[in-house]
């Protein structure tokens, strides 16, 4: 049986990774800050599921904390077939001029620091056996630009570039890369973006049907299951009422 390492788990994409993977015969390792989620959500995989979860509770922005929870896992734990590195936010949609510091700091820390660090931990793991798969969550945002994104784009363009590079620094190791860009999901991401402002939060999502976290997680679900022969390298996924980062048709 395979073991997943999900980043952020306790919502969102790593919550449905989480739940579609359980269903799909993995065994878990679920990290996130809210250890009463994350403590909800291992109890609803172990009854529901009947597979077994190890939780983390830690924020990834703190590269001790990353190091002493990878360091110490239980033996058992310890063979990670796939990290999927999910941690991820926006705070704030300001112009470059308008932009709180502590915001840029906390996108950058978070979706890149971050995202290296429990790499930087679990890839040679990975090395050592000679076979995983790690899968980055993007953006279209790392690709596209678009006004009063300027750093968290920067922070996902990051991303991007180190997906690509993740995957020519693997290659001889066998190990497969996957980057999956997402353009609108209704998750928590807007709320946090908004800082808990709920009604600007639902303004994205207004007049369009947007992607929810089973999408993307059924779409990780495929990227794994390929034959070994073939690595999906990334992947855009948008709705369909959404053509880029700033093309959208609103009914």
């Amino acid at each position: 049986m395979k073991i997943a390492l999900i980043t952020g788990a306790t919502s969102g994409i790593g919550r449905g990774t989480a739940i579609k993977l359980a269903e799909n015969n993995y065994n878990l390792i679920l990290t996130g800050r809210r250890v009463d989620l994350l403590d909800a959500l291992k109890r609803e995989i172990e009854v529901k599921y009947k597979k077994d979860v190890l939780t983390l509770n830690f924020d990834i922005r703190v590269k001790e904390s990353v190091d002493k929870a990878i360091d110490n896992l239980p033996e058992r734990w310890q063979k990670i077939d796939v990290l999927v590195n999910n941690a991820g936010l926006a705070v704030g949609l300001n112009h470059i001029q308008d932009g709180d510091v502590d915001d840029w700091e906390r996108m950058i820390d978070t979706n890149v620091k971050g995202l290296l660090y429990i790499t930087r931990k679990v890839a040679p793991i990975m090395v050592e056996r000679g076979k995983g798969h790690i899968v980055n969550i993007g953006s279209i945002a790392g690709t596209q630009i678009y006004e009063n994104g300027n750093v968290y784009c920067a922070s996902k363009h990051a991303v991007h570039a180190i997906s690509q590079g993740m995957r020519v620094d693997m290659l001889k190791h066998g190990i497969k890369v996957t980057e999956i860009r997402p353009g609108l999901i209704e998750t928590e991401f807007s709320l946090v973006r908004f800082k808990g402002d709920k009604e600007m939060a639902k303004k994205p999502y207004d007049g369009l049907t947007p992607l929810f976290a089973e999408d993307i997680a059924e779409t990780i679900l495929f990227v794994l299951t390929r034959p070994d022969h073939v690595c999906i390298n990334d992947i855009d996924i948008t709705p369909t009422a959404q053509a880029n980062a700033i093309s959208a048709y609103r009914k």
